[in-house]
């Protein structure tokens, strides 16, 4: 006699790996996220519409209360006065120079470093790391009265390699990046180089750089804003009369016999903050682009 199926036995279980049917669907924003973003697009925007709204008006109406929240007629004077007032041009030219020497070299050397910290084993690389490390704990203004003394017997003030020499790598960045290549690079994929008779410097453009990519962008992005915005060593080494950054350019704008223009102060704000935005636009998407691509996991 034949045995007839049985239909008691309970279904197979899904395996494990196998995807439920809603892991590819994508998920939308409802309304209260968008309301959300909105919110703190405005807040974030609007200390810098205030800076233009004050940029237009006269230096009284901007200190009266309330203040003024409407553009005025008089931006292209301030404009005008706050350029001739100081050398601004220079000013945009120098800090141009120092920003981008600045993010270039500690991009680079910080990269090469953390590289370093992050896969190749050498003696005493712990306590070495450790030693960079805490090096960010201590005050730069210890080191203000060494560095100025080092750069007058240099001959260098007033001079912009007294700005961007003391800059030229920065610990946090050297922790940045050791931090990103111990997980971003695997140390077999540089073992396969060496394999293949690459030496080091062919490892690091071939291997290293291209692995780095996404954590460079940031870095780089970053350190250029310090390096636009910094005023505390620049102040001390140049001069607003000789050879000045923005910052410092800024710090003898407005200022008349008696008071401070502030309108003619925040437009110098608003010229020294164009050009951000202006970097921010251009390479906003390369920089987003490649935070995403190196938050991927395969």
């Amino acid at each position: 006699m034949a045995r007839t199926p049985d239909t008691t036995r309970p279904a197979a279980a899904p395996r494990p790996g196998r995807l439920r049917p809603s892991a590819g669907r994508q998920h939308h924003a409802g309304p209260l996220a968008y309301v959300l973003l909105g919110l703190a697009a405005l807040v974030s925007l609007f200390p810098l519409y205030w800076n233009l709204v004050a940029a237009s008006h006269p230096g009284e109406r901007v200190v009266e209360a309330p203040a003024p929240l409407l553009p005025g007629t008089r931006l292209l004077d301030n404009l005008s006065f706050a350029w001739n007032q100081v050398d601004m041009g220079e000013a945009l030219v120098n800090t141009t120079i120092v920003a981008g020497l600045v993010s270039l070299s500690t991009v680079l050397f910080s990269t090469l470093a953390g590289f370093a910290f992050a896969k190749l084993p050498f003696r005493g690389r712990n306590a070495l790391l450790a030693l960079v490390v805490a090096t960010m704990t201590v005050p730069p203004q210890l080191s203000v009265i060494p560095l100025y003394q080092i750069i007058t017997d240099l001959g260098w003030v007033d001079q912009l390699q007294s700005v961007v020499l003391p800059s030229l790598v920065a610990a946090f960045g050297v922790f940045f990046m050791r931090q990103y290549l111990v997980e971003a690079l695997p140390v077999e994929l540089v073992e396969a180089a060496r394999v293949d008779g690459a030496h080091s410097l062919r490892i690091v453009w071939h291997v290293v750089f291209p692995v780095a990519r996404p954590a460079m962008a940031v870095l780089g992005m970053l350190v250029f804003v310090q390096a636009w915005n910094d005023f505390f060593w620049p102040f001390i080494a140049l001069t607003p009369d000789g050879n000045p950054t923005l910052q410092v350019a800024l710090a003898g704008l407005g200022a008349g016999d008696h008071t401070v223009d502030q309108a003619v102060v925040l437009t110098g704000a608003l010229i020294s903050t164009l050009p951000l935005l202006l970097v921010f636009a251009v390479l906003g998407k390369h920089i987003v682009g490649g935070i995403t691509a190196g938050a991927v996991k395969n």
